[in-house]
């Protein structure tokens, strides 16, 4: 007796405390970051890429040092409002999916609290908890906070953490802006007939650490990405520097 006793608390206790606190989990808050990580680094990546087929194409055409200059801030400004606009708009769409999410959840909450902590009940239950574990786990929860209770088990939404659009659209807007840097610098600051060389250079070489980088975060073999991002970036810049030269051909 004492020791199905003994079992069914010990039980009961690791199963209770691992499924109360589901907001402790410390590998969902490096994901998080992980996540934002991710997006910066490939946020930097669309910069480089963009902004370098842009300014060597231009340099195709012409090699005028202003011409370049403009063209690349212009490149820089236009490519990194457009992403934080991107970004702003999609993230407001999915906080407003959220908010309405919760709103429903709220109100079914209090219309009918018994089916939904039944339905709490039976989240946990799938979850591999037994019906013991589940109910007490359940009323624990519902009596500290139902709504964030339901909303994180049923719907993985945290309501004291939701999407903030403009935290997405400042953090877009400046990955862009410091890859779009790198082909900028690179187009303008070498000496005539370097610039095409050493923008090529440069990017290539930068195109390779954030394919690696990438790769290491996604947790994937990085030779695949690297040569995805070399690959690509080589095309952007050879089809617009060949397009630039064409277009300065006949002018």
């Amino acid at each position: 007796m004492s020791a199905d006793d003994g079992t069914d608390s010990s039980g009961s206790t690791d199963s209770g405390d691992s499924a109360a606190h589901p907001t402790h989990d410390p590998h969902e808050g490096l994901g998080a970051r992980l996540n934002w990580l991710r997006a910066g680094v490939l946020g930097a990546n669309d910069g480089i890429v963009s902004t370098a087929g842009l300014v060597v194409g231009v340099a195709g055409a012409t090699d005028t040092q202003s011409t370049l200059l403009a063209s690349g801030i212009a490149g820089l400004l236009a490519g990194s409002l457009s992403m934080a606009s991107g970004e702003y708009v999609s993230v407001s769409t999915q906080r407003d999916t959220e908010k309405a999410a919760l709103a429903l959840e709220r109100k079914e909450l209090a219309e009918s609290p018994e089916a939904e902590f039944e339905e709490l009940v039976g989240l946990y239950r799938d979850k591999g908890l037994t019906e013991t574990t589940a109910r007490r786990v359940s009323q624990e929860l519902t009596a500290h906070d139902a709504l964030g209770a339901h909303a994180q088990t049923e719907l993985g939404i945290n309501p004291d953490d939701l999407a903030n659009p403009w935290s997405a659209a400042i953090a877009s807007f400046v990955a862009f802006s410091v890859g779009a840097l790198l082909p900028l610098l690179a187009i303008v600051l070498p000496p005539h007939g370097w610039r095409v060389p050493v923008t090529v250079v440069s990017v290539l070489i930068a195109l390779v650490a954030t394919g690696w980088v990438s790769a290491r975060l996604g947790r994937a073999a990085p030779g695949r990405a690297i040569a995805r991002n070399v690959v690509g970036g080589a095309l952007a810049m050879g089809i617009t520097y060949l397009v630039g030269t064409l277009i300065g051909k006949v002018d």
